[in-house]
C-alpha cells in the first residue's frame, strides 16, 4: 500500500495553508508530485494548472494523450486541500469506472465516491466520479444548492451530442457557485463558453489551447491496395494493433469474418489467448462467432455487442493480445483500447439524417486514438480510397500492360446508396480542419420539468423560467421552450402529479418515479383504461410500456420480414394473383398488439395536448413477445439478430425501466409485478457483466482502503429497512421470485434452449436450490442443481414427448397461479402443460408434468 495515495499524503494541513499563500503551498506540493513522477509539464498544462490554482474556470482544448488528466488531478488536489467537493464526469460508465479507481489510488478510497445508473459507492465523498447525466440530475434537483464546488467535465465535445448534449449544458446553467474545468481534444471555438461562465458565476474563465502531441501522427492514404492487402502490410511493417474503423455494426462483424483467412498469431500468442478465454462463457448466439474471432487475434467492438463481450475485447486489447479490432466509430468516445494504427475503411458515414463526409470533430476524435504513449514513437492514421477507385486503378494498370484488353474492361461503379465520394484531397483537408462549433442541444421534457418543480424550499416555476432564460439557445427557441414547459406543467397538474398552493410533487409515488420518456403521461392516462379483469391484462401493460420507448429499427425490420415471408407462402399456396399479393405484402407491419386501442387513445390524447408536437406513439411487441414464450437466445436465432444482441438487451432494459419506474404502484397487480421481476431476471441472466464489474469495483474499493458500509447508503441502513419489512411480505416476495424463476425454465424448455436451461438451474444453486427434479407419469428425474447438463435436459424433453407432450404452453393460462405452489418454503412445484392441452379454470385436459425444486 506504500505506493498508494501519493496525492492524499501531500495535502497540506490547515496550519501550513494559513502560514503563507495557500495557492503557492498547494501548487508547490502538486509540482513535487509531478517531479517525482518524472514528468515535465507541457506549456498548455502549465498554463491550465496555474489558472486553476488561482481559482479560475479553465477550458482546456489539447490533443488526445497530451496530459489533460494531470490537469484534472491538479484541480482535484486543490479542491481536497481547501476542503471542497469536486465532481468528475465522463460520457460513458466504463470511463467513469476507470477514473474512479485511478483517483482512489491517488487520494485513497475513503476520499472517492462513484455514482452511475447501476448504483453508488461512497456517494458522500469529497471526490465523486459520475456520468454527465448524474451531475445534470443533481443540478436540476438542487440547483445552485447542489453540494458541488468544483466540476471536471471530460470529453466535453459531448455537449453537441443530439441525444445526450443537454446533460453537459445543464450543470453550466444551474451550478452558479461551482468552478469548471472543461476538457476535450475537439472543442472548436470556446470563447462563448468562457463568456457564459464568467457572466453566470462572476469568476474569470480562461481558454487554454495546445497543439503538442506526445505521440505524433503519421498519415497515409491507400489508393492502390484493397483493405485486406492494407491490413496485411500494416502487420508486416509492425504497425499493429490496428483499429479498423467501420461505420455500421454489420460491416464491423463482416470485416472480422473476412479476416479469418489471414493468420495473425504465433503459436505462443494463440496459447496466451486460449489461456485468457478459459472459463469465459460465450453462450449467446453471436458469442460463438466472437470466440472464433478472438482465438484468431481479431476483436469486434461496437454498441450491438453485449456489454460483457465489449469489456472482454477491451481487456484483451489492453493486454496486447489482439492484432486487429474491427469496430465502429465508438472509438472516438475515448474507449480504452490501446492501438498503434487507426485504419479508416471510409471517409463518409450516415449521420442519422444523410450520408456525408466525416465531420472534422469525428475525424480528429477517432484518429487521435492512434499511438500509445510510452509504447509508440508515433501513431499511424491510414485511410482507404473507395473500393471502386482502387479496383479501377488495378484495371487501368492491366490495360497498360495489355492494350488489346483495354476496350473490354468494364469499370467498377460506386455504391448507389449510402455513399459520398472522397479522395486523398478530402483526407488531407480533414487533417488540417478545425472542429465544428459545439451546438446547443437544450430541450424541455417531462423529466426535466418534474425535477425542477420538485426542488425543496424553492419556487420551482421561477427556477424553470430562469433555466430556460440562461440556456444557450437563440431567443426564438427559448420562446418555444417556455410554451412547452407551461404545457407540460399543466399536464402534470391535471394528472395530480404536482399540486399547487403550495407547489409540490406528490409524495405517494414510488421513490424512483420517473417521467424520462416523452410520452410517459399518455401511458399513465391510458393505464386506467385497461380492464384488469382481462386475462392478458399484465401483458397489455407491457405493450403500453413498449409503445413509448424508442423503436429499434433493426429488430422491427426483422419482425416485419418474418411476417411478410409467412404471408407470402400463404398467399402463394392460395393462388392469389401477383399484383394483389404484392399489394398485401407491402401493407405488412411488425406485430402491434392493441394496435387500434393504442392509436385511438393516443390520437384523442394528443388532441388535448398540443405540446406533443411531432412525437408519435410506437406500438410494438418485443419484450412482450419474449415474455410470452421465447428465451433471449431463441429470440436472437428466430430473427437472425446475432449482430444486434446488445440492441435487444438495451430495448428490454428500456421497457423494464418504464415498467419499474413510470407505471405507478397503484396500477401494479401481482401478475404485473411477476412480469417486472421476470424481465429483470431475464436481463441479468443475459449479461451480468455490469453487476460483475460493479462487484469488482467494490472489491477494489475495499482493497484500496474503503469501507463496505460506504456502498449504497450503508449496510446498517439496509439491514434496518429489511427488519421493517414484515415476515409475510418477505414470504410473498420469495414466492414471487420462485414463481418467476421456475417459469423461466418452462420457457427455456418450450423453446428447446437447453443451454439457457442448464445455466438457469445452475444459477439457482446460489438462490438456495438444493435439487431440481421432473415428475413425469409418476416417475421422478432428480439431480442436485449444479449437476444438471444439456444432455439431461434433452432426456427430459424426450420423456415429455413420449408422455404425449406436443410442445410446452407458455401463454397466459400456463402462468396461472393455481399451477404453482411453494410448500412451507422448502419445496417449489410448477405444473407444465402440453401445447395442445386445454386449461379451463382449475382443470387441465391434456398431458401435464411437474417441475420440483427443493430449497435449503
Amino acid at each position: 500500500m506504500s505506493g498508494l495515495r501519493p496525492l492524499l499524503k501531500r495535502i497540506p494541513s490547515f496550519a501550513e495553508l494559513s502560514a503563507g499563500d495557500a495557492s503557492d503551498v498547494i501548487l508547490g506540493r502538486f509540482l513535487d508530485y509531478v517531479s517525482e513522477k518524472g514528468l515535465s509539464l507541457y506549456p498548455a498544462q502549465e498554463e491550465a494548472i496555474l489558472n486553476l490554482i488561482q481559482g479560475d474556470h479553465v477550458i482546456l482544448n489539447t490533443p488526445t494523450g497530451s496530459g489533460k488528466s494531470l490537469v484534472a488531478e491538479a484541480l482535484v488536489f486543490q479542491s481536497m486541500a481547501l476542503g471542497k467537493r469536486v465532481v468528475y464526469t465522463c460520457p460513458v460508465k466504463a470511463l467513469v469506472n476507470e477514473k474512479f479507481l485511478s483517483l482512489c489510488r491517488l487520494f485513497g478510497a475513503e476520499s472517492v465516491g462513484l455514482m452511475t445508473g447501476d448504483g453508488s459507492v461512497n456517494r458522500d465523498a469529497p471526490i465523486v466520479c459520475c456520468t454527465a447525466e448524474i451531475l445534470a440530475n443533481m443540478a436540476l434537483s438542487d440547483g445552485a444548492d447542489a453540494k458541488v464546488d468544483d466540476v471536471v467535465m471530460d470529453e466535453f465535445h459531448y455537449y453537441a451530442d443530439r441525444e445526450r448534449g443537454i446533460a453537459w449544458q445543464i450543470p453550466l446553467l444551474e451550478l452558479k457557485h461551482a468552478r469548471f474545468l472543461l476538457m476535450s481534444a475537439t472543442m472548436g471555438n470556446m470563447e462563448f463558453f468562457a463568456e457564459h461562465l464568467e457572466k453566470l458565476t462572476g469568476r474569470s474563465a480562461n481558454v487554454v489551447v495546445g497543439h503538442d502531441r506526445p505521440v505524433p501522427l503519421e498519415f497515409e492514404y491507400r489508393g492502390e491496395t484493397h483493405l485486406h492487402e492494407s491490413i496485411a502490410d500494416l502487420l508486416k511493417t509492425d504497425r499493429a494493433p490496428v483499429y479498423l474503423v467501420n461505420f455500421t455494426q454489420a460491416a464491423a462483424s463482416e470485416e472480422a469474418q473476412n479476416l479469418m483467412s489471414v493468420d495473425f498469431l504465433s503459436k505462443d500468442q494463440k496459447k496466451a489467448i486460449l489461456d485468457r478465454l478459459d472459463g469465459v462463457s460465450f453462450r449467446s448466439p453471436f458469442g460463438r462467432d466472437l470466440q472464433r474471432f478472438l482465438k484468431h487475434g481479431i476483436g469486434v467492438h461496437h454498441a450491438g455487442l453485449l456489454p460483457r463481450y465489449r469489456i472482454l475485447v477491451e481487456k484483451l486489447a489492453q493486454d496486447g493480445l489482439l492484432k486487429v479490432i474491427s469496430g465502429t466509430d465508438t472509438l472516438g468516445v475515448g474507449v480504452n483500447i490501446p492501438i498503434r494504427t487507426v485504419l479508416f475503411t471510409k471517409l463518409c458515414k450516415y449521420d442519422g439524417e444523410k450520408s456525408a463526409i466525416l465531420s472534422s470533430r469525428d475525424f480528429h476524435q477517432i484518429s487521435g486514438r492512434a499511438g500509445r504513449r510510452g509504447f509508440d514513437n508515433r501513431g499511424f492514421v491510414v485511410a482507404q480510397a473507395p473500393e471502386h477507385v482502387i479496383e479501377n486503378a488495378k484495371l487501368e494498370r492491366k490495360a497498360l500492360a495489355d492494350p488489346k484488353k483495354a476496350k473490354k474492361i468494364v469499370k467498377a461503379k460506386p455504391p448507389e446508396r449510402g455513399f459520398v465520394m472522397w479522395s486523398e484531397d478530402t483526407f488531407k483537408k480533414l487533417q488540417t480542419s478545425k472542429p465544428e462549433p459545439l451546438e446547443s442541444r437544450f430541450h424541455i421534457d417531462l423529466g426535466l420539468v418534474l425535477s425542477v418543480l420538485a426542488r425543496k424550499n424553492h419556487d420551482g416555476c421561477e427556477a424553470l423560467r430562469l433555466l430556460i432564460r440562461h440556456s444557450h439557445e437563440p431567443e426564438g427557441r427559448k420562446k418555444a421552450h417556455r410554451r412547452r414547459a407551461f404545457e407540460l406543467f399543466r399536464s402534470l397538474y391535471e394528472r395530480q402529479i404536482v399540486a399547487l398552493n403550495p407547489l409540490a410533487v406528490h409524495d405517494d409515488l414510488q421513490h424512483d418515479f420517473s417521467l424520462h420518456q416523452s410520452l410517459s403521461l399518455w401511458l399513465i392516462d391510458t393505464l386506467a383504461q385497461l380492464d384488469p379483469a382481462v386475462q392478458t391484462h399484465a401483458f397489455d401493460v407491457i405493450t403500453l410500456c413498449e409503445a413509448i420507448v424508442e423503436s429499434p429499427d433493426l429488430i422491427l425490420r426483422k419482425q416485419t420480414d418474418r411476417v411478410r415471408q409467412e404471408l407470402f407462402y400463404q398467399l402463394k399456396q392460395e393462388g392469389v394473383e401477383f399484383d394483389e399479393r404484392q399489394e398485401r405484402l407491402e401493407a405488412v407491419e411488425h406485430p402491434k398488439p392493441l394496435r387500434e386501442f393504442i392509436y385511438s387513445t393516443f390520437n384523442a390524447w394528443s388532441e388535448r395536448h398540443p405540446w406533443v408536437g411531432g412525437e408519435n406513439i410506437r406500438p410494438k411487441s418485443i419484450a412482450r413477445e419474449m415474455l410470452e414464450g421465447m428465451s433471449f437466445s431463441d429470440y436472437i436465432r428466430e430473427y437472425d439478430l446475432q449482430r444486434g444482441e446488445g440492441l435487444l438487451l438495451r430495448t428490454l432494459n428500456d421497457v423494464f425501466k418504464v415498467l419499474a419506474q413510470t407505471v405507478p404502484d397503484r396500477f401494479k397487480t401481482d401478475e404485473i409485478r411477476d412480469l417486472e421481476l421476470e424481465l429483470a431476471g431475464l436481463i441479468r441472466g443475459v449479461d451480468s457483466s455490469l453487476l460483475e464489474e460493479w462487484d469488482r469495483l467494490r472489491e477494489d474499493f475495499v482493497e484500496l482502503g474503503g469501507k463496505v458500509v460506504g456502498a449504497s447508503g450503508g449496510a446498517a441502513a439496509e439491514a434496518g429497512e429489511a427488519e421493517a419489512v414484515s415476515r409475510f411480505q418477505r414470504e410473498k416476495e420469495r414466492e414471487r421470485l420462485w414463481r418467476v424463476e421456475i417459469f423461466r425454465l418452462v420457457k427455456a424448455l418450450a423453446a428447446q434452449d437447453l443451454d439457457d436451461g442448464e445455466a438457469l438451474i445452475r444459477e439457482w444453486k446460489e438462490k438456495g436450490a438444493l435439487a431440481v427434479g421432473f415428475v413425469i407419469s409418476g416417475e421422478t428425474v432428480e439431480f442436485p442443481a449444479e449437476e444438471w447438463t444439456v444432455s439431461r435436459l434433452e432426456s427430459v424433453l424426450e420423456q415429455l414427448k413420449a408422455d404425449g407432450f406436443t410442445g410446452i404452453r407458455t401463454d397466459t393460462p400456463a402462468r396461472a397461479k393455481v399451477l404453482f405452489q411453494l410448500v412451507k418454503g422448502e419445496r417449489v412445484q410448477q405444473v407444465i402443460v402440453s401445447k395442445d392441452a386445454v386449461i379451463d379454470s382449475q382443470t387441465i385436459d391434456g398431458a401435464t408434468a411437474d417441475i420440483v425444486i427443493l430449497l435449503s
